[in-house]
């Protein structure tokens, strides 16, 4: 796939506040509940411009597809077929003529690395375009490590046969990295190898390592080239080849007596250097990075921090932190015992992390409070007991099933998303019935998962008999009242809103507002909420309700049913009931029950039908809100046309701001 131009955009991160008549003349915004998250990043110290990196970007530098058709290339290769392109040969002898005289190679014509460079511009131009793209991120700082050894910058097409420029590559003998060292010789040049790191994969580290390996050999051979076939094929078969040769020391030489794999490196490296220096000529036209080496710098990190805590926290995909870190294995920074490890971030988002570094650690220090610890969360349940308290408790271990939904995104693969909720690819297709491993954007995926939890058993005793057990889940209780109806309730816990309240319950967010009398939607932790309409035993009532009205709602592009759902006030559940759906998939165009209404109330059944058009056609800014961030609530919509529908000029938006979607 071509890799698409890709334009830097910039995001102005918005935190002014709206005063109190700028505020009368805008639409009233609803109170939310703050997460923790959301109450330490609204805090932060915001920089003024902040980068978004294309997704397309990311898979190209962590897609395999080009590692593995340079390799078949340098081993499968044929140097005895001719291959008809058109380049003549006295034009190729005379470009290779020009670089042999500002190289320290011995860069000569022959027929074979003639019909290796033909092959190539034949069959592998589009793949060059991509490479150069890549290189424009990777290549400063692999000239800089080898000036510092005094090794040839053009050296720097050694990663590129090595692994085409992908710091995950890893070979069929183990060999890993942009420079493809293996085990032994990693640990050999002080590469740091364990369950969390290896920094075979660290672009920094390991260019430094290659450039004294490089340095060190040519001490031992005094030939670039036989450097060269040494890195591929290691020191002892070189100097097997010049002895089996008798004594000849020059690669084209002595290349028949290399193992076979070698034969073909030294060509696949030359042929690489001659079209990067002559793309022009042959039509090749590079595709931009969007990233580049010198736009990053690195910060030291003092506390274990999760890839995901980073990426909620500073608004930045998980892949791109892949990407700026491959040498951390687990998606997670660790801190070891007298020694660092540094991060690497957009210089936008450094500043960002060191300028709220504190509230950072603060936010990773109170998600690793709420892990399950071994023993610990069944002994404090049971401390809460009141042993004054009349009722008699039991609390035990349960397991409860629980299953998400995700709708794939373009550029999304199966391994980023099995890495985001944890789970294997195996199970991803399983539970999707996918055989390969292709997915489509747009698709949801069905995502099951188990949480062990406390559950507290509760009898009332009375004089002579307890009542039965009412079993709740994670602080839902059941109290049973003389001569009134069952209620069911639940205790507020750290980071819950009323719209996980409401979805766990399967109610609406209104009815938990009507039933504890709320009047907007902040929540205290250890409030005591009813969960469940109280069951009245006038049958009469009943009898009276009088009939309800089906509320429909037209199905959007980019709309599915978490995002139709909110707009409508309601739950998925709700929705899925009403409309017989088994599963979350809806289409344009498709008419959806979201709501009941009084049949007889006409007005207020054109009020939620006018109220659900207009959500789905604009979007109130909120504060802490940017164009980037609204983009991704509409799966499909892009900051640019965000921009072009509203008149926007700039990526400056403001609280209160009303912006129109869906054009």
């Amino acid at each position: 796939m071509k890799l698409k131009h890709f334009a830097l955009s910039l995001i102005a991160l918005g935190s002014l506040q709206v005063n109190a008549q700028d505020s009368a003349d805008q639409l009233a915004v609803k109170p939310q509940f703050k997460s923790y998250l959301d109450s330490i990043k609204s805090t932060f110290v915001h920089d003024d411009m902040a980068s978004c990196v294309d997704s397309l970007w990311l898979k190209e530098l962590a897609g395999l597809d080009l590692y593995n058709d340079i390799t078949s290339d340098i081993t499968k290769f044929n140097f005895e077929e001719k291959v008809d392109y058109e380049l003549s040969t006295e034009l190729l002898k005379e470009r290779l003529k020009k670089l042999d005289a500002k190289s320290p190679f011995n860069i000569e014509y022959n027929p074979g690395l003639e019909n290796l460079i033909k092959s190539f511009l034949k069959n592998r131009k589009r793949s060059f375009e991509r490479l150069m793209a890549i290189s424009e991120y990777y290549f400063p700082m692999f000239e800089e490590a080898l000036a510092r050894q005094n090794v040839p910058l053009e050296i720097k097409y050694l990663a590129v046969v090595e692994s085409a420029l992908n710091p995950k590559a890893v070979s069929r003998v183990g060999a890993t990295g942009l420079w493809q060292f293996m085990y032994q010789t990693g640990k050999q040049y002080n590469l740091g190898i364990d369950s969390y790191v290896d920094e075979r994969s660290d672009p920094l580290k390991a260019s430094d390592a290659a450039a004294q390996y490089l340095s060190n050999m040519y001490r031992i051979f005094g030939d670039w080239d036989l450097v060269l076939a040494s890195y591929n094929s290691g020191p002892g078969n070189v100097a097997k080849a010049i002895r089996r040769s008798g004594g000849r020391q020059n690669y084209w030489n002595i290349r028949k007596f290399l193992p076979k794999e070698t034969q073909g490196y030294v060509p696949a490296f030359l042929a690489t250097m001659y079209i990067y220096e002559y793309h022009k000529e042959h039509g090749i036209v590079p595709e931009r990075a969007l990233v580049k080496h010198f736009a990053t710098d690195t910060v030291a990190v003092k506390r274990e921090l999760t890839f995901k805590q980073l990426s909620d926290l500073l608004d930045m995909p998980v892949a791109q932190l892949q990407m700026l870190n491959p040498s951390f294995k687990r998606n997670a920074v660790p801190v070891y015992p007298e020694k660092y490890h540094f991060l690497r971030l957009p210089q936008d988002k450094i500043a960002l992390f060191t300028s709220n570094e504190d509230k950072i650690y603060a936010y990773a220090d109170y998600e690793h409070s709420r892990k399950e610890k071994p023993f610990t969360r069944l002994a404090s349940v049971a401390r809460e007991r009141d042993s004054s308290d009349t009722d008699a408790q039991d609390v035990r271990m349960a397991t409860v099933a629980k299953t998400k939904y995700y709708k794939v995104r373009r550029g999304d693969n199966l391994s980023a998303i099995a890495d985001k909720y944890n789970v294997s690819v195996g199970d991803l297709k399983r539970w999707n019935k996918i055989k390969g491993n292709q997915v489509v954007a747009g698709k949801s995926l069905r995502i099951l998962s188990t949480e062990r939890i406390a559950v507290r058993e509760k009898a009332r005793k009375t004089d002579s008999i307890a009542q039965p057990k009412k079993e709740s889940i994670a602080a839902v209780t059941t109290v049973k009242q003389e001569e009134t109806p069952t209620v069911a309730s639940y205790v507020v816990q750290p980071g819950d809103n009323l719209s996980a309240i409401a979805k766990k319950f399967h109610v609406s967010v209104a009815d938990l507002k009507t039933w504890n009398n709320f009047e907007d939607n902040t929540l205290l932790a250890g409030t005591k909420l009813v969960v469940a309409k109280p069951e009245t035993e006038d049958q009469n009532a009943l009898a009276e309700a009088p009939a309800t009205k089906d509320v429909e709602y037209v199905v959007q592009r980019g709309d599915f049913l978490g995002i139709i759902a909110r707009k409508n006030d309601v739950t998925v559940e709700q929705i899925k009931e009403w409309n017989a759906l088994t599963d979350n998939n809806v289409k344009v165009g498709q008419k959806l029950i979201v709501g009941k209404v009084e049949a007889g109330d006409k007005a207020v059944a054109e009020n939620v039908r006018k109220e659900s058009r207009e959500a789905n056609r604009h979007y109130l800014v909120r504060k802490g809100d940017s164009l980037f961030s609204i983009a991704k609530k509409y799966p499909g919509i892009t900051v640019s046309d965000i921009k072009r529908w509203n008149g926007i000029k700039n990526e400056q938006i403001k609280p209160g701001m009303k912006l129109k979607i869906n054009g």
